[in-house]
């Protein structure tokens, strides 16, 4: 530039100087916070261990919300169930047993006979008594009638009372109260453990929790599965979310709730997400979205909640997000 005046030098070198500048203290109102779609993966497991009968998904493969994904050989889980339902039926058995009486119906039967034959033999002891004892007043029946007929009446008293002692015994349970409550509680004990079984029998053939895309199957069929240990990895539709990192100066902008809006490569028409966490810390700019300009400053992770769509957004899709 030796050739041209010093004054046009001077504004050339003022306006290169305004440009930069401008470039490097431009409003963050007009700069994206770059960020990516990131999703929540879903590890289904069995709670037992056992062969892998049956994996009904694939790598890729599109799930609906109650879908099952895999079975455990129920073989040994049947058995139990068998054995368990044989526990509650002995037990029930064995309640029931003890709640009924004593005696059975036809001999509870022949001593309520024999206590209305000593009731009946009680009333005519009784009647043969008064009529001697008013004989005995006016000196019509001896001392020995009287206590004769004194000792037929408690004799007959006696005798319905020994009847009715019998019935009651026999109307009475086989087993004691404390019996009949321990037999009682283990009917239920055993009841609780058969809703276990059930549940655990359910439980090795898993479904899906929510529609979503299998991310990953860690066993094939035939293998040995240990307890608690992923099968099939989903990752549900409506867990996507978006990471985005904002600067430290405009961190203070941003609240849980509030809406930003996001575009991406091939996401067509800007689209909306809702803010559900704010890091508390500030750290640097991870690498995931270095750039020349962004590499010194600190920013705060922020995530933002995308809505359930018929297409869902592929984890890893870079983003460039804006208040509204």
């Amino acid at each position: 530039m030796s050739g041209l005046p010093k004054p046009l030098i001077a504004v050339v070198v003022l306006a290169l100087a305004g440009g930069a500048g401008w470039y490097l203290t431009r409003s963050e109102e007009q700069a994206q916070w770059l960020g990516y779609v990131e999703a929540e993966t879903a590890y289904v497991a069995a709670p037992v261990s056992g062969r892998l009968a049956q994996r009904m998904v694939d790598r890729g493969a599109s799930v609906a919300a109650g879908a099952v994904l895999f079975s455990l050989d129920p073989e040994t889980t049947d058995a139990d169930t068998a054995r368990i339902e044989a526990q509650v039926s002995a037990a029930q058995a064995q309640q029931a047993d003890l709640a009924q009486a004593r005696q059975r119906a036809p001999e509870l039967a022949a001593a309520r006979a024999a206590e209305a034959a000593a009731q009946a033999q009680l009333t005519k002891a009784q009647a043969d008594f008064n009529r001697i004892d008013a004989l005995a007043r006016r000196g019509f029946a001896s001392r020995s009638q009287l206590d004769t007929a004194r000792a037929a009446r408690d004799s007959a008293s006696a005798s319905l009372a020994q009847t009715r002692a019998q019935v009651a015994s026999g109307e009475l349970t086989a087993g004691r109260q404390g019996q009949i409550a321990a037999a009682g509680a283990e009917v239920a004990a055993n009841q609780a453990a058969l809703r276990a079984q059930r549940q655990r029998r359910r439980e090795i053939a898993p479904i899906a929790p929510e529609a979503g895309v299998v991310e990953q199957t860690f066993y094939n069929p035939g293998e040995w599965v240990p307890a608690n240990a992923p099968v099939v990895s989903v990752l549900p539709d409506g867990r996507r979310k978006l990471r985005f990192y904002v600067p430290q100066d405009r961190i203070a902008t941003l609240k849980p709730g509030m809406n930003v809006t996001f575009s991406c490569d091939g996401c067509g028409d800007p689209r909306q997400a809702r803010i559900s966490y704010i890091s508390p810390r500030a750290e640097f700019t991870p690498p995931v979205i270095y750039s020349e300009r962004a590499r010194a400053k600190l920013v705060f992770l922020v995530e933002a909640a995308l809505p359930a769509g018929d297409k869902p957004l592929p984890p890893g899709l870079p983003v460039e997000v804006k208040p509204q």
